[in-house]
């Protein structure tokens, strides 16, 4: 059952403040990453306290930088579970997370974060690992 929207609402609003498209509907994500070419990202929103509370800061501090995805994206785990899946379907080999990460280049991810790689980091810890994955495959 989806979380209540006034729950996730402020957490959304995180995302949405920094430019990043919600995809609500499988129809959403297809549109955003079916043929997709060039770089984006797909952040996987989660209510989880311990990680999603360091992965929304460290996804905005990431975004100060000068090297970033040509587009942003966001689905809800736990609220749009459709989507969430959906985008999911286009991660490959990499298991379900929320939240996560997923930088795709072409249609293929080349980095992943997991929330396992989020726990216990601080916001700047996950800028950092995300800003080298910025520099690496988004030049």
């Amino acid at each position: 059952m989806p979380y209540p929207e006034m729950m996730v609402k402020p957490m959304r609003d995180d995302l949405i403040r920094l430019g990043v498209e919600e995809l609500r509907s499988v129809a959403d994500v297809d549109m955003a990453l079916a043929n997709s070419t060039g770089t984006a990202l797909m952040f996987v929103n989660s209510v989880c306290g311990c990680a999603a509370a360091m992965a929304r800061p460290g996804l905005a501090k990431a975004l100060t930088g000068g090297v970033k995805p040509e587009k942003l994206y966001t689905v809800f785990a736990g609220q749009d579970l459709e989507a969430t899946a959906r985008a999911r379907s286009y991660f490959g080999e990499y298991q379900p997370s929320s939240p996560s990460v997923a930088l795709l280049k072409d249609g293929e991810v080349v980095a992943f974060v997991h929330r396992h790689e989020i726990e216990g980091r601080s916001a700047d810890q996950l800028a950092s690992v995300l800003t080298a994955a910025f520099e690496t495959h988004c030049k």
